[in-house]
């Protein structure tokens, strides 16, 4: 652990190498707290370069809190496509409505009323609060974990590691600019101190870290052991009916909550895919369908388990539709998927219904 002495200087090292690095990234150019707040949503276990183009297009379309809380979700959720973990787009839009019905659409620049938000957890909260208020708050995301694992030879996984974290790196930050600091430590982490291969040489801050003068920095963050992560098999059926398909709007809760799919889901033990799509279609739309070959067989991976799809083209064979397992229904031409919010894994199955014979 850096003794108090050196903290004003080990601050001014790392300020000094952040400024002259200047990444020049659009939410950098700006205190505004709406941009810096949608930029750090969109940051959220997901790439710079990823976010970039989402960013200037979610901007562009929704420039500051009443356009978002004047929107509906369904347009959220279809400027937030392919971008994952779509319930922090859901969040984002259920606080901006919080914010003009109780705070006048401004955001809070207290840290207790801003964390109060949906989706406003530890990290977002100091992250905003310190880049658009100025407010001394540490902001820990995993590169400030691995950084300060490292600084100072945390032998303690991670997360219980996290208060430990929290504490040393509020003793660091530098008050006067507490939202460059925080961003250094998030630079550093991602472009330096990076979990496999870190540039140690190239680190302005490699004399104070602890792992580094003792040459065991692969060491840190110490890890607890991964368990495997689950595989499932899914049937989804492409429905045809007078040209057009049949897609269904998954729950607002829950994973990919609000998004659009082809109804399906994952199958039972004993079960083929031909008769999920047949249960599915029954027990969650109220349809009759008949299914025919496999289409298309696409997989999949989530951050907590990955998937294997089987695509099967169905015709509708007759009852009346009803929205009992999902939110809505729609009858679609097939160019018309483009205008609704599909969740990742449909889109690979796209070039399979385009131009395909229709019924």
């Amino acid at each position: 652990m850096i003794s108090s002495p050196t903290v004003s200087d080990f601050s001014l090292e790392l300020l000094d190498w952040y400024h002259r690095q200047n990444y020049d990234f659009s939410w950098r150019k700006t205190k505004d707290p709406y941009s810096v707040w949608i930029s750090e949503v969109m940051l959220q276990q997901t790439r710079v370069s990823t976010v970039l183009p989402y960013y200037s297009r979610w901007l562009f379309f929704l420039p500051d809190i009443r356009s978002v809380a004047n929107n509906n979700i369904d347009n959220i959720l279809k400027l937030w496509e392919g971008l994952g973990y779509y319930n922090r787009a859901r969040n984002f839009y259920l606080a901006c409505t919080i914010i003009i019905e109780k705070h006048g659409g401004k955001i809070p620049e207290d840290p207790v009323e801003f964390s109060k938000l949906p989706g406003v957890g530890p990290y977002i909260c100091a992250a905003v609060m310190s880049i658009a208020f100025n407010i001394p708050l540490p902001a820990v995301d995993g590169n400030a974990v691995r950084v300060i694992s490292r600084l100072n030879s945390i032998n303690i996984p991670y997360p219980k590691s996290k208060k430990k974290i929290h504490s040393l790196l509020s003793g660091l930050i530098n008050s006067a600019k507490p939202g460059c600091f925080n961003q250094a430590v998030m630079d550093l982490g991602r472009e330096i101190c990076t979990s496999k291969g870190p540039a140690c040489s190239a680190c302005p801050i490699c004399k104070y870290c602890s792992a580094h003068i003792n040459n065991d920095v692969d060491k840190y963050p110490m890890r607890t052991k991964n368990t495997p992560r689950p595989h499932y098999n899914i049937a989804v059926a492409i429905i045809w009916h007078n040209k057009r398909i049949l897609i269904s709007k998954r729950k607002s809760t829950g994973l990919l909550g609000g998004l659009w799919e082809f109804p399906g889901g994952k199958i039972q033990s004993g079960e083929s895919g031909p008769s999920r799509v047949v249960r599915k279609a029954r027990e969650a739309l109220n349809i009759l369908v008949n299914p025919g070959a496999p289409i298309k067989q696409i997989k999949h991976s989530y951050s907590h388990f990955s998937i294997t799809v089987d695509a099967y083209r169905c015709v509708f064979v007759g009852s009346q539709p009803r929205a009992l397992g999902y939110d809505d229904f729609r009858w679609i031409y097939p160019y018309e998927t483009q205008q609704f919010a599909f969740h990742r894994s449909n889109h690979k199955l796209f070039d399979k219904i385009d131009g395909a014979a229709t019924v």
